[in-house]
């Protein structure tokens, strides 16, 4: 199969499932199988492109020109690459955990939720392998669009509220700020491609580009960036395996994947140097990073404290390219992929404690440990990541964000990010030991061998899984980092 014929394949399975998932309504079994099958195809594509471009082989798709410079068009780049190598790979395992906990806790409308979360891989797969600023933009809208319904799932006041929230600040910021950056950038440029350096050095001045750039940074809402956060919290009234998604697979990585693509290939990392217009930005992170935190901190339910955790964590990345330094952008790149595996486990630890339990606040989850103990050893192993310990992935990244940092010589960031892991620390460790060294509150005297009751296995076996993935990601975190190097060949 030719390099184009594996991009279209790529885009296509997704479809594929989600036209499966509307005709098959009924069915369960059937329906959620073949979307199995077509996950599990769609990670061996994505795997198959890799070994083409390893090879040498530019693969690169026009599907449709408009006029120069305006065309809806994929291109396989590094960046773009890991990103769907992390969705396509996730996929699958928030797949099954959906199918577990769609039928444990007996929820509404699956095949209604399985097509939009199909649809939905299909506009990450657009974004990942996204040629220019319209064809990602075109994908961004698509992946708004397709999640709404699955905010909304439960069709109750609040999840309806919440899904108004999600739709407004996200449809809102990409139309009234992110559509006027492309559209001032193709004024400026005469392009929207996606190339390597930038293409903005030199057709604006330092203050006029430090506004652009603002309006890139708040026009890709799905990076949380404050003050436009809101719609994360407010999601967390979906199923888990859409907070999985949310978080993990597909929307806010699509949020921080632009961010860092555009930082790149749009404005340039030596360029950002040069001019000192991502240094508003690199403060505006650092404060996401740091409140966000403490925010965090003082919530009891367990999704909400997560959901600000991600908010902070996607910041991490956003300092990464406001860094303007190579290895700050390598190690955005980085956290993306540590993030993505540690978060889900999280996620999936917290759905699988509500299939079983049906307890949704930290303070409930007393000595729930010992009568779960894959969970919540799962869960701990995810949040080690989370704060960066070794030998964990998540170290890796931090690491190289700091290591960025010193680069741009910006010593108050790399005290940030330390101050950051140890508030990490304070907000998610504390659930691992609330839930294996404090009695149960209704503790009958029984041992946790007798009172074991783990949620079905297939809520169970996929966070095991992403936990294990968080210690073997530390080993091949090398390998990665190389991979990504591409990007910055031409940075500072």
């Amino acid at each position: 199969m030719t390099p184009e014929n594996l991009l279209i394949t790529a885009m296509v399975l997704p479809l594929l499932a989600c036209i499966a998932c509307v005709l098959l309504p009924k069915q369960d079994n059937l329906r959620d199988g073949l979307t199995l099958v077509a996950a599990i195809a769609l990670f061996v594509t994505v795997l198959a492109i890799l070994d083409a471009y390893n090879a040498g082989q530019v693969v690169e798709l026009n599907l449709w020109s408009f006029q120069p410079g305006i065309e809806l068009a994929f291109s396989i780049e590094p960046l773009g690459l890991v990103f769907a190598l992390v969705a396509s790979s996730l996929w699958i395992l928030t797949h099954i955990y959906g199918v577990g906990y769609m039928r444990g806790n007996k929820e509404i409308k699956h095949a209604r939720f399985f097509a939009c979360f199909a649809f939905a891989i299909f506009a990450t797969m657009g974004i990942a392998f996204s040629a220019n600023l319209l064809t990602l933009f075109l994908f961004y809208e698509f992946l708004t669009v397709s999640t709404y319904p699955l905010v909304a799932h439960k069709e109750t006041p609040e999840a309806k509220a919440g899904a108004r929230v999600y739709l407004g600040i996200l449809m809102s910021t990409s139309i009234v700020f992110l559509l006027t950056a492309i559209i001032w950038t193709f004024v400026l440029t005469g392009q929207m491609d996606f190339t390597a350096g930038g293409i903005l050095a030199g057709k604006i001045d330092d203050g006029m580009l430090a506004i652009l750039l603002a309006l890139f940074a708040f026009g890709i809402g799905k990076a949380a960036l404050m003050p436009f956060h809101r719609w994360l919290p407010a999601a967390m009234v979906a199923p888990t395996p859409v907070s999985a998604l949310l978080h993990a697979v597909a929307v806010v990585k699509a949020g921080v994947f632009s961010m860092l693509k555009i930082g790149v290939y749009i404005f340039g990392i030596d360029n950002l140097a040069a001019t000192g217009a991502s240094t508003w930005l690199m403060w505006l992170a650092a404060f996401s990073i740091l409140a966000a935190s403490i925010i965090a901190m003082q919530q009891d339910n367990l999704k909400r404290r997560l959901a600000y955790s991600t908010v902070s964590q996607l910041s991490y990345i956003t300092l990464g390219v406001a860094l303007a330094s190579s290895m700050g952008a390598i190690g955005g790149g980085m956290h993306i992929v540590t993030h993505a595996f540690g978060k889900i486990t999280l996620f999936m630890c917290a759905g699988a404690i509500y299939v079983a339990t049906h307890k949704t606040e930290i303070s409930q989850m007393r000595g729930l440990g010992r009568a779960m103990p894959f969970t919540f050893i799962a869960f701990g192993i995810g949040a080690l990541s989370i704060i960066g310990l070794p030998p964990l992935g998540g170290s890796w990244s931090k690491w190289l964000l700091m290591v960025g940092a010193a680069d741009a010589n910006q010593q108050i960031m790399i005290g940030v990010l330390m101050l950051s892991s140890m508030l990490n620390v304070a907000y998610l460790l504390p659930i691992f030991a609330r839930g294996f060294f404090l009695a149960q509150q209704d503790d009958d005297g029984a041992g946790w061998r007798e009172r074991l009751s783990e949620a079905p296995l297939l809520c169970v076996l996929p966070p095991c899984i992403t936990a294990l993935s968080c210690l073997v990601l530390f080993f091949y975190a090398g390998e990665i980092q190389a991979f990504l190097a591409p990007i910055v060949s031409g940075g500072s």
